[in-house]
């Protein structure tokens, strides 16, 4: 699938590294670009290892952020209560399509990519990874 415009093709630039840097930090893929139509769409839903041998896995939904650094705020900043609404309703559509997640726990990460442009055009990005950034009670 070819994406329309370059704001497509940056987003999915950074999705993908998200996707890389939490799959060598232990996640595992289970869908990316998962949209619900009315609802919206989550960036990248994972899979994480239980932390004890007695504890189910845990499902984890992740939205990916860039933005240059402003007077408005990071790229965490950008996540506004009515996306994380947004958010939280999509997931639950989600969890609803698939029921053989329904014995995992559940949480919210947000991997936000602050990003400036050096003197050679090229893209200096810091990766922050925020496990469990809102949680479903917001």
């Amino acid at each position: 699938m070819k994406l329309a415009s370059p704001r497509q093709q940056q987003g999915a630039y950074f999705e993908q590294l998200a996707c890389d840097y939490l799959q060598q930090h232990g996640l595992q893929l289970v869908a990316k670009n998962w949209h619900c139509p009315a609802i919206g769409e989550l960036d990248l839903v994972m899979l994480a290892p239980p932390i004890a041998a007695t504890q189910p896995p845990c499902l984890v939904f992740v939205e990916v952020r860039q933005r240059r650094p402003s007077r408005f705020g990071t790229a965490l900043d950008s996540i506004t209560p009515t996306k994380r609404r947004k958010l939280l309703a999509t997931a639950q559509a989600f969890l609803q399509a698939h029921d053989e997640f329904a014995a995992c726990e559940v949480r919210f990460d947000v991997v936000s990519f602050d990003t400036s442009i050096g003197i050679d055009n090229a893209y200096s990005t810091i990766a922050k990874w925020m496990v469990a950034a809102f949680d479903a009670e917001y």
